[in-house]
Formats: C-alpha cells, structure tokens, sequence
C-alpha cells in the first residue's frame, strides 16, 4: 500500500519516519514547528543495533558516525578507579544523526515554521490546519513532535507530562581544551561517578564540530542528573527578566547565578575528573525529567512515534533508538497492511508493548536517584539493584526486551 503522509515535528523520529516510508513508496511532508534548521547543542547519544539498523534502512548511512567509548570506568570523590571492565560502545551526537537524516529528505517534502493547531480526520483520510493558515490533507498524520506532542494532545488530551522530581545537566567540552591527564585516562571511557546524595554523573566522547572523529578535535559529553524539587525547579526555570518558562527552559536563558551554582557544587561533589571537564563546558544546560505513556500509539488514521507516544527518561540511553524502532516498525506494517488502519492497528501491536517496556525500565533505572522503599528490608533489597555496578552495567544498554 502507497498513499501520502503528513508527519508532525522535523527532528530525528519524524525525519527516520518520513525517510522509512518514502522507501516504502509514501509521498511525505514533513512539518516542523520552528522556523530554522534544528540543532541539538552537540548532545550525546548512545547507538544501539536497531538505530544502526534503522540508519541504514533510510538511507541515511552510519558512515563515519562517532566515537567507541573502549571502557566502562567508575571513580571516588578522591578521583581514583573503582570499577572498570571492557564495553566497547559507539556514541555519536544528536547534531549527526540530525544532519544525516535530514538529508534523507527533499528541501520541497521538509517545511519548517508550521505549528499544528488541529487535525481532523475525514471520510478517507485527515487534514492537518497549521498556525500559518496551511492546510495539508493527506492518507495518514504522524506526531513524531515529541514529548510536548501537538497529535497526543488532541488523541489523548489527559494524558500530560508528568515531573519525575530531578533534572539532567549536560554540557561539552572540547577535547583539546581539557588538561592531558584527562584527555590520557579519562576521555576514552564512558565514565560514572555517583555523588554522596547529590544524583548521578556520566561521560563518554563523541565526535568534536561538524562530526570532527580526529584524535584531539573531539568532544567531551557531561551529564549530572540532581533531585530538584517542584520550588527549586520553578526557581531555576526563571529566567534573567523574572519570567518562570513551563516545562523547560531554553539553554540560552538560564541564569548565569544558576550555572554558576552549578559550577561550585560541582568542586563540592564530584570526582575533580568530572568537575574539572564541568569547567571546560562553556555553555551547561538542564532539562527536567518528565514521564508520560499513552494508552495506545494509534488511532484511526493517526499514529505516533518515539517521545510523542512514551518518554523512556534518559537513563537507557534509547529514546532515539525507541523512535527509529518505531518508525521502522510503521513503514512495514504500512507496506504490508491493505489499509492504513490496518497496519497502524499491526503497528500498535507490535511497538505499544515494547515501549511500555522501555518507559517502565527507564523509570526502574531513575530509581537510584529517588529510592523507594518503606522498611529495611525494602532498602536492602533496593540497595542490591541500584548501585555502582548495576548502574554501571544497566546504563544505556538494551538488556531489558
């Protein structure tokens, strides 16, 4: 079956779904609601077969796609080694995957400035109305526009992001930039330390500017994760003019006291490794931790992929991947099913489940950062899952499906 398709949101799930169902003959237009060519701020992402599988189905390739990350190493406040074992991993950044599969799609087929305001389905097919005042009708709509999805507002208005009670920090740093020591120990590994009472932090290299994989023009990827609770989170989603954002802020605007609080609860806490890299990030950012499941991923002539239908929180390390499994997985019930319903009612079969298992498993992992459990035996038992070595184990690997 053939038809064409609207696609809401230009970032990595719609471009991997708009690609994947042009190899299966769709006429597609993707609509973004921004109105510039998307970037990620060189954020790191850790790959895993099917993303890697789901690259070279589009058409989009995984030539020269990032670093491997040759070990696992775990340190102490005093910045020694306390765990390691061999896990080579390859990590590649969100501006990378971004870029290659964007040019799996037509300028013509990619529409950026376009903010769905409403969908409505028809008789033998769905129109799209955008902020803009276009219209486009079309056999079949994808969300693929994330957690804040426009398409599950409107399939499942109750279903609402939800604050998980702590927030991640990220942020890069040059290579080069760092002292040599750590660019010699450190930089090669995907690193873990766990702050006494204050989170969670991880590293790993990726690839430096404009996918630069040469040895000393790469980058540094740094994540902090830190319980903050609703009042402190209000506080610094406020912004220099005294304007508290919803959800989250934009990098640019958070204020320069709050990143400065990082910076020296950083040399209160970390392994001076972390801290050290922490003062070689010229812009660190936070997002706060949201969870939402939807209770189906299609519906009609609607369907949805990645973030839009489940956010899996950071912690597997597979939101883009679960996005690329979920395109993949719709362009082949569309190129086999007879009818679009047909085949989104094969694909919410196949992926809901999945997803579910990915959203519970994530939420599982976060658990470290915000214990539950009631009685010593509980913590004991709780102790035994969620700790150094499991963590280390667990972190963004698919052991879980």
């Amino acid at each position: 079956m053939k038809g064409r398709a609207i696609v809401i949101g230009g970032s990595i799930g719609g471009l991997f779904t708009a690609a994947l169902l042009r190899k299966e003959g769709w006429d597609v237009n993707v609509y973004e609601r921004v109105d510039v060519e998307l970037a990620g701020r060189g954020a790191g992402i850790v790959t895993h077969q099917p993303l890697l599988d789901a690259l070279e189905a589009s058409g989009a390739g995984t030539e020269a796609l990032g670093v491997v990350s040759q070990n696992r190493t775990a340190y102490d406040r005093a910045g020694n080694v306390t765990h390691q074992f061999e896990f080579p991993q390859l990590v590649t950044s969100w501006d990378r995957l971004q870029n290659l599969t964007r040019a799996t799609i037509p300028d013509d087929h990619y529409h950026l400035d376009h903010w769905l305001v409403r969908y409505e389905e028809t008789g033998d097919g769905v129109r799209a109305f955008f902020k803009n005042g276009h219209v486009d009708e079309a056999d079949l709509i994808v969300g693929a526009d994330g957690f804040r999805s426009g398409v599950r507002g409107q399939l499942f208005p109750d279903v609402q992001p939800e604050y998980a009670g702590y927030v991640v920090w990220r942020g890069v740093a040059n290579e080069a930039d760092l002292p040599q020591d750590i660019q010699d120990s450190v930089f090669k590994d995907f690193g873990f330390f766990l702050p006494d009472g204050d989170g969670e932090v991880i590293g790993y290299p990726i690839a430096g500017t404009d996918n630069n994989l040469e040895v000393g023009q790469r980058r540094y990827n740094w994540v902090w994760y830190r319980v903050v609770d609703q009042d402190a989170l209000a506080d610094i989603l406020t912004d220099e003019s005294g304007v508290t954002h919803d959800i989250s802020i934009p990098p640019p605007l958070i204020r320069r006291d709050v990143i400065a609080q990082l910076r020296e609860d950083a040399h209160r806490a970390l392994a001076p490794q972390f801290s050290a890299i922490l003062d070689h990030v010229k812009a660190p950012f936070f997002t706060p931790i949201y969870d939402h499941a939807s209770p189906a991923m299609t519906s009609g002539r609607v369907a949805m992929v990645g973030d839009a239908a489940f956010v899996a929180r950071p912690h597997i390390g597979a939101g883009v991947t679960k996005a690329a499994e979920d395109a993949h997985a719709l362009a082949r019930a569309l190129g086999k099913a007879s009818s679009v319903e047909e085949a989104l009612k094969a694909y919410d079969a196949e992926r809901h489940s999945i997803d579910q298992i990915a959203y519970e498993r994530a939420q599982y992992l976060g658990e470290y950062l915000m214990p539950k459990y009631k009685t010593e035996e509980e913590k004991a038992a709780w102790a035994r899952h969620h700790n150094i070595e499991t963590i280390m184990r667990d972190t963004a690997v698919l052991n879980f499906y």
